[in-house]
């Protein structure tokens, strides 16, 4: 009797992030799996596009990642990826599924259910990436002007600066709250509930959850900051107005009592 382990085989994931939004072709697509998000086979391997930006690369070679690329981009050249992560899945019948290590995956087999449940997270994973790196950047805005509302007591007189700190902060909720629901579980565990587990698994090696609600905070904090900055900007213009009303007023009774006094 032979009780030699099977060998596990390697597949390679690549998981990128090309931009703000992805419209792939869904009808030019054959060997589809599913529609949202789109899902197809590219030669023995798969290719999972999100709406939101990320594209989920498995088991292709590096030509066909370069081919992908370029057409999910509508360029004739792979484009840079805004954010990447790789993972690779050793495959063996006897393994026990889950994470092992840093970048290392264990499955028993790849299925397209599985294909759709890993590349949710991943593509979550680099999207939160991203928005980290942004808010971050919004922080570094906001530290300035609120140091010189702390020390001085005034609203900077950089205005378009605080004006664009208030298009930023809209703009990082949207994106965060309105682009990447990542709470939610992919659809593909309504019919493979089997997967929950490692559903689970990936989720918590990957702190989809701990990630999104920390910047769901950041971004309240940036939200109630960039209000502040707005209703302080309004409120100034609201005196400064209320002046030269009164300069006005001022200005109409003293010509008046120059006619009247005149001769």
């Amino acid at each position: 009797m032979n009780n030699t382990a099977p060998t596990a085989s390697q597949i390679t994931v690549h998981a990128v992030l090309l931009g703000d939004r992805l419209a792939a072709d869904r009808t030019g697509q054959s060997g589809v799996i599913s529609m949202a998000p789109l899902c197809y086979r590219k030669g023995e391997g798969y290719v999972v596009v999100f709406r939101y930006g990320a594209a989920v690369l498995v088991g292709l070679s590096q030509a066909q990642e370069d081919e992908t690329l370029a057409q999910l981009a509508g360029g004739a050249a792979p484009p840079i990826p805004v954010e990447e992560e790789r993972l690779v899945i050793m495959l063996a019948p006897g393994l026990e599924e889950g994470v092992v290590g840093a970048g290392r995956l264990q499955l028993r087999e790849l299925t397209p259910a599985h294909v759709l449940v890993l590349a949710d997270v991943l593509a979550k994973s680099i999207a939160l990436a991203r928005y980290e790196r942004e808010i971050a950047s919004v922080f570094d805005t906001i530290e300035p002007a609120a140091a010189r509302l702390a020390s001085s007591g005034r609203v900077p007189r950089a205005r378009k600066a605080l004006l664009q700190l208030v298009g930023e902060a809209l703009l990082a909720q949207h994106r965060v709250s309105g682009r990447i629901a990542f709470a939610e579980k992919p659809e593909a565990l309504w019919d493979h509930p089997e997967l929950e587990r490692l559903y689970a698994r990936l989720e918590d090696e990957y702190e989809i959850i701990e990630r999104g609600t920390l910047l769901n905070g950041k971004v309240g904090v940036i939200g109630t900051a960039a209000q502040t900055f707005t209703d302080m900007i309004d409120t100034q213009r609201s005196v400064r107005l209320e002046m030269l009303i009164v300069l006005l007023i001022l200005a109409e009774l003293v010509m008046a009592m120059v006619t009247l006094f005149l001769p």
